[in-house]
């Protein structure tokens, strides 16, 4: 397996406590909720970095977890997470899905114990079609016998199909909505899709709104009808 090394930001200690418990309750989503999407309805809502937390969490707390970078059309976690390959031409999962690699060759260890990553190296204009090919169910099943959690970051909703082809093979979702910046009627048409397509909603987390120390008591993820509170603003 080959090396990463990534950097990751130090976390105010309100927004660690609060990420603490939201990994505390994906400890009890039960052994059969592994591959879990994290998305959003648009942009700029947060949810690579609640993903990449979570991720990161999970892993050092002892459970062999994997982050998949499926947001293909717009990922910018190489250079948000200064990246470095141990291997000078590195490949991800947009080779992996096209053929042009194995499996073996896009999964990297990285420098947080417990947490390995396959990256995307390139951005393409419609990566629909390979999430829709076998190549890509067989990766997912694949790597739901080797790890006990896969983080999965793709697409915004109502940006493209992906998120919601990738939700069909998913065992659950985490939505993330930036506080004052997405409407109700596209939260409700985004939750929607999900339950058409019979993804489980995990929970929502409520990302960049302002608490106070006097709120401290508030941060939380409670599933469905809870919220994970930060003040974090990225894709």
């Amino acid at each position: 397996m080959k090396n990463l090394n990534i950097e990751l930001p130090a976390l105010p200690y309100m927004m660690e406590e609060a990420f603490k418990k939201l990994k505390i309750n994906f400890q009890f989503v039960g052994n059969d909720t592994k591959k879990i999407l994290i998305t959003s309805s648009i942009p700029n809502e947060g949810k690579s970095f609640v993903a990449v937390q979570l991720w990161q969490m999970l892993a050092e707390s002892g459970s062999k977890t994997l982050f998949l970078d499926l947001d293909m059309r717009n990922s910018v976690l190489i250079k948000r997470l200064n990246m470095e390959f141990e291997d000078g031409n590195p490949v991800g999962i947009d080779y992996y899905l096209s053929g042009q690699c194995e499996y073996e060759d896009v999964i990297y260890k990285t420098n947080v114990e417990h947490g390995d990553f396959i990256p995307c190296i390139n951005l393409l204009e419609n990566p629909t079609s390979l999430i829709e090919d076998h190549r890509f169910e067989e990766l997912l099943e694949r790597l739901s016998k080797e790890y006990r959690y896969i983080i999965i970051d793709s697409a915004p909703l109502a940006s493209a199909a992906d998120a919601n082809v990738i939700a069909t093979m998913s065992d659950g979702a985490v939505f993330v909505v930036r506080n004052e910046y997405t409407s109700r009627k596209l939260i409700r048409t985004s939750i929607q899709q999900l339950e058409q397509i019979h993804c489980k909603l995990l929970g929502v987390v409520l990302n960049r709104e302002s608490v106070s120390s006097k709120s401290y008591g508030k941060y939380g993820y409670y599933g469905y009808d809870g919220y994970y509170r930060g003040d974090r603003e990225d894709k």
